[in-house]
């Protein structure tokens, strides 16, 4: 794979405690240059966003965010196919941020998706977003468990048909439609007849994200926010 630069920005010392030799080392690290990988950037254990690795080695990594993150004590990325790392801020410039690993990684591990729990699934956000399905001439509630670019779980008390399609209505969303692929009473799979494009779902996903997170801190958690 093609080489690329420092994952640090031009003039940043990184923001490492390590200092210039810990810089040095990091800058040993060979990097790869990855156009596009989807992730997600998870916060607290309770919170997650959508973002593109841009780069990666040993050390660390660039992503790009689609938005503002609210503070948070810890980050961890989540691939595709389900591997998380423990990561730590070391610069933030713009829509990009810098991350270093905690723990050692094995980087041809990380570029290689065609393994882990998920193989090769797009990257999902765990979201609560109620909402309203039409299906068989009937309107009842539906509660969206994840969502990602193709499709969604949802949970709802009316028994669906496989291969049904469905229209769903929420505040957050245009109105969706969608067919049944796999169901397990009351949860659903859905596939979406138009899918989202990767920027797109992440901006509409990450307010719903922040929102969840305040009533979280409301009910008692404790992690700041902006």
């Amino acid at each position: 794979m093609a080489q690329t630069g420092d994952q640090f920005p031009p003039g940043s010392s990184g923001a490492s405690a390590s200092g210039e030799s810990g810089l040095a080392d990091k800058r040993s690290a060979p990097r790869f240059t990855l156009l596009i990988r989807a992730a997600k950037l998870i916060l607290d254990d309770n919170a997650e966003f959508l973002c593109v690795i841009r780069d990666a080695s040993a050390s660390g990594i660039k992503i790009r965010l689609f938005n503002p993150l609210p503070a948070c004590r810890t980050f961890k990325i989540e691939m595709s196919n389900g591997d998380r790392y423990p990561v730590e801020m070391v610069w933030s410039e713009g829509e990009y941020v810098g991350f270093r690993f905690l723990d050692s990684v094995d980087v041809e591990r990380l570029l290689d998706e065609s393994h882990g729990a998920f193989p090769k699934r797009q990257v999902r956000l765990r979201i609560h977003l109620d909402g309203i399905v039409h299906s068989g001439g009937e309107a009842v509630r539906v509660a969206f468990q994840d969502i990602s670019q193709q499709g969604a779980c949802v949970e709802c008390d009316k028994w669906l048909l496989m291969n049904e399609l469905v229209r769903i209505e929420t505040s957050a969303f245009p109105p969706i439609y969608a067919k049944v692929r796999w169901r397990s009473h009351p949860r659903y799979g859905l596939l979406f007849e138009q899918t989202f494009k990767l920027d797109e779902l992440a901006r509409v996903v990450a307010p719903l994200q922040i929102s969840e997170r305040t009533e979280h801190h409301r009910s008692g958690g404790r992690t700041p926010l902006i």
